[in-house]
């Protein structure tokens, strides 16, 4: 597997670091730069990096970096009223707003959130959703309003028929959005009222309708995620070493990071980090070691989160099993 040890290497010189790190902005500097300046509220700086990147080369990971910045609900509102026809401050301020609700929500199950934590968090998707929609209409050919209303539409309950509307949408103008078919398989999950059949059937045809080296077969792995976490315990490791869940594993990295052609535009480490926890619950340690040393050591919160409320010790974890 050359090519996987050429990225490890790669992000290995990157960093500078062996020892495994929370890496919060993609390893991409322009999506610090777009944090820094959202966590100084510099909204020129912050548009300057954002006008940089069009939303033909996908803008998810800076607006992501964005929304997840507290405060940026404190001061987005003012240029709001400095910028009444503009799309990208609506664009951004409905991303927060998107964050901000799920913030008060927590990620908690349903029935382990009071009325009032709903209320706010309901509140908060509506403000975003009018946000949101502004920008689609200012805007139409953008593909990142719809991403962010599917995060709101999916909190708001919207039904089967919107979300897919919205999805379909999104996938108009970018047809292998990465962080849109990751909202879809979300909304298809059995924890969101869809079924693990539903949910496979989608992440397999969404990996491979792809070309070949597109992140999108990130999303069997991630499915594959999903199942083990609706068993729990016992029948989840059973389920994750099953031969079919195994071969499948394989079938989608073949069609992703591990053809030649892989050169994500967004999303790299996160589809090294999915594959990684996959591969090692399923007990492939061989797939999984080379899954480490392409990440470099750093580490994305998601999917790890799922395993440990601390994912570098799950990942660092996982990687000394595999021989890491």
């Amino acid at each position: 597997m050359a090519l996987l040890r050429e990225w490890g290497l790669t992000l290995g010189k990157w960093t500078g670091r062996s020892a495994a790190t929370l890496e919060r902005d993609s390893g991409d500097p322009d999506v610090t730069r777009a944090r820094e300046a959202a966590e100084a509220g510099d909204w020129t700086s912050l548009r300057a990096v954002l006008e940089a990147r069009p939303e033909s080369t996908d803008r998810a990971d800076l607006l992501m970096a964005v929304a997840n910045t507290a405060g940026v609900e404190r001061w987005i509102t003012g240029v709001l009223e400095a910028e009444p026809d503009a799309a990208l401050p609506r664009l951004v301020a409905g991303f927060r707003q998107v964050r901000w609700g799920w913030e008060a929500r927590t990620g908690m199950r349903a029935e382990y959130v009071s009325r009032e934590q709903f209320e706010v968090f309901h509140d908060r998707l509506r403000t975003a959703e009018t946000w949101l929609y502004e920008a689609a209409e200012r805007e139409p050919a953008w593909t990142s309003p719809w991403y962010g209303l599917l995060m709101s539409g999916r909190g708001l309950e919207v039904g089967p028929v919107v979300a897919r509307r919205r999805f379909e949408a999104a996938v108009r103008r970018d047809p292998y959005h990465l962080g849109a078919h990751q909202q879809r398989l979300q909304q298809v999950c059995e924890k969101w009222n869809g079924s693990h059949e539903e949910m496979h059937a989608f992440a397999r045809e969404a990996a491979f309708g792809a070309p070949v080296g597109t992140p999108l077969g990130q999303l069997v792995a991630l499915a594959h995620i999903e199942h083990w976490l609706a068993l729990d315990g016992d029948p989840g490791v059973a389920y994750m070493r099953r031969p079919d869940v195994v071969a499948s594993l394989h079938q989608a990295a073949d069609h992703a990071y591990r053809h030649p052609e892989f050169a994500p535009r967004t999303g790299r480490l996160q589809v090294f980090n999915s594959f990684a926890m996959a591969f090692s619950m399923a007990g492939e340690r061989a797939a999984a070691r080379e899954c480490f040393e392409a990440s470099g050591g750093l580490v994305t919160e998601f999917p790890w989160s799922y395993l440990d409320g601390d994912p570098v010790a799950a990942y660092r974890k996982h990687r000394s099993a595999a021989g890491r």
